[in-house]
């Protein structure tokens, strides 16, 4: 299995590559308005709508938006944690409480990031998350994820295994961005559901 894992690498950041490419052409009104169409499907699913507390994050870029859905679920009264990227690319934790919450914050020669400017959580606090919404660049018939390669997220998953609570896994993505396949290694888990501009997908297996 380790072998496969390995071999599949070169696949995934192909993958990647052509996935960053097709977003890289979006304008700021696709990105927009794909951010508040999603805002609207993601609030129909019984997950979100039923939630105490949502670990989400904050779109940067051409990402789907999820600001419009971040402002709805506070407005609702969730809990809303938002991820603040540590120096071992682990994942810290801070409360949302609205825009001014946020700090723009560069991170090496990353792509700026808005994180939480309150106070950290530390990295369990996303255990107690009731929906954990994932960034992803796609998603397969079977419901594996494919990120972008940081590792972040695989710690949060493995996070929520050894912690023993199974929140609802949610990805936000553009309609190309379901695929028949992405690759996939002994470690990845699948999501709950993909929500895209068309709708929701379940994956029942997950």
């Amino acid at each position: 299995m380790e072998h496969d894992g390995r071999a599949s690498e070169p696949d995934k950041r192909t993958l990647r590559r052509e996935l960053l490419a097709l977003r890289s052409r979006l304008t700021d009104d696709d990105v927009g308005e794909t951010g508040r169409v999603l805002a609207r499907r993601a609030l129909d699913l019984p997950e979100l709508a039923h939630a105490r507390t949502v670990a989400a994050y904050v779109s940067v870029g051409s990402e789907p938006g999820t600001r419009a859905l971040l402002d709805t679920l506070r407005a609702r009264g969730v809990r809303v944690l938002l991820p603040a990227l540590l120096p071992d690319n682990d994942l810290d934790w801070g409360e949302y409480t609205g825009p001014d919450s946020l700090a723009r914050v560069q991170h090496g020669g990353k792509m700026a990031l808005f994180e939480p400017s309150g106070t950290r959580l530390g990295p369990d606090a996303v255990t107690a998350a009731d929906v954990v919404l994932l960034p992803g660049l796609a998603v397969d018939a079977r419901g594996m994820r494919l990120g972008r390669g940081g590792g972040s997220y695989d710690r949060v998953l493995a996070r929520l295994d050894r912690a023993g609570v199974r929140p609802r896994l949610v990805v936000l993505l553009y309609d190309t961005e379901v695929v028949a396949r992405v690759p996939a290694e002994a470690h990845d888990k699948p999501v709950h559901a993909v929500v895209t501009p068309s709708g929701v997908r379940r994956f029942p297996g997950a």
